[in-house]
């Protein structure tokens, strides 16, 4: 789980709502316009589905 995290964050580990990756990924799945998350969406998002984040961190560990 948090070499996924590490991953996904290089360079933008003390923003990770900056990293074009993660804002990607945000896009994709959810549907969000990745130009437009800011600090506060991407921590209400990732509040808003912690169930779903942590299921996927740990199938990302299973998978490495």
């Amino acid at each position: 789980m948090i070499a996924f995290l590490w991953k996904a964050s290089r360079g933008y580990r003390l923003r990770p709502w900056a990293s074009p990756y993660i804002r990607w990924r945000m896009e994709t799945y959810w549907g969000m316009h990745a130009e437009t998350i800011s600090f506060a969406e991407f921590w209400s998002f990732l509040w808003q589905h912690r169930s779903e984040m942590w299921r996927f961190l740990r199938w990302s560990g299973r998978m490495s």
